[in-house]
């Protein structure tokens, strides 16, 4: 009987990504970070991108392509200007020498009334979160095309499903990157390429842990009941996801197995949107 690490399919099942590049947007933490790590853990090489560099940003890499045993690379761009954009995406084809899986998670957040929602923070929303997506897209799909292969995963919410007030840009974002991936999945059905969304609601990440002791002064609250009955309000099961459960949905995803799911929006939030 050969031995677990040499026989090729055991191999296969437990690096189901090898030989495979990938670029995941906003990546240097949380959700980001998570799914990049996964894929990583299943063959995959990876460009980590943020909008610019850090000094721990060497050190991530280096970490996570020791850990990994793949190539890592740093892809800096700020993801609300296209021409970075489209300069991050062929740096990461030159120096991985392919890109099969785009993952668009890169995200920023303002919460007020629509009244008073500055202009340009609406604006720097919109682009960050929905046109990044269009426009990384766009750049990577002729590679695709060519190889008769792609999985393009865009990083929504479960506010791309329903509203929540004082959120005006980031639901309308969310809700637009939905959009964007039924497109995207409908134009590539028959090229071996699929696009979808996955729509997390809480997700426990060290920024979710830093707002708790706040949350739990302004409302008077343990930070157990801020978790129960403010965050996780509308969220049944009143737990978080975690960046691991979202990483191995992206490996799935961009498997074999799942090669027949496109245009699909997959809630990941404890029952939020079953409402």
């Amino acid at each position: 009987m050969p031995d677990a690490s040499t026989d090729p399919k055991t191999a296969s099942q437990s690096r189901p990504l090898a030989g495979k590049a990938a670029l995941v947007t906003g990546s240097t933490s949380g959700i980001g970070l998570g799914i990049a790590r996964a894929l990583a853990q299943a063959g995959c090489a990876v460009a980590l991108n943020a909008r610019k560099a850090g000094p721990d940003t060497d050190k991530l890499t280096n970490d996570l392509a020791a850990e990994t045993g793949v190539k890592v690379v740093y892809a800096a761009a700020d993801m609300s200007k296209p021409a970075e954009i489209k300069a991050c995406v062929a740096e990461t084809i030159k120096v991985l020498g392919r890109l099969d899986i785009l993952v668009n998670n890169a995200g920023i957040q303002h919460v007020e009334p629509i009244e008073t929602f500055p202009d340009d923070k609406y604006e720097m929303v919109i682009a960050t979160n929905l046109s990044s997506a269009f426009y990384t897209t766009k750049a990577a799909l002729p590679g695709m095309k060519q190889r008769k292969f792609g999985r393009i995963i865009n990083i929504s919410s479960a506010h791309g499903l329903i509203g929540s007030p004082f959120k005006s840009a980031y639901v309308a974002a969310k809700h637009g990157m939905v959009g964007l991936t039924k497109v995207t999945a409908l134009e590539t059905a028959e090229l071996g390429i699929t696009c979808n969304a996955i729509c997390p609601g809480y997700v426990w990440t060290p920024l979710v842990q830093k707002q708790i002791p706040d949350q739990a002064k302004a409302h008077h609250l343990s930070e157990e009941e801020v978790i129960k009955q403010v965050l996780l309000k509308e969220q049944p099961n009143k737990k978080f996801a975690t960046v691991e459960q979202l990483g191995a949905l992206a490996v799935f995803l961009c498997s074999d197995a799942g090669g027949s799911i496109t245009g699909t929006s997959i809630p990941v939030d404890g029952g939020w949107t079953a409402h």
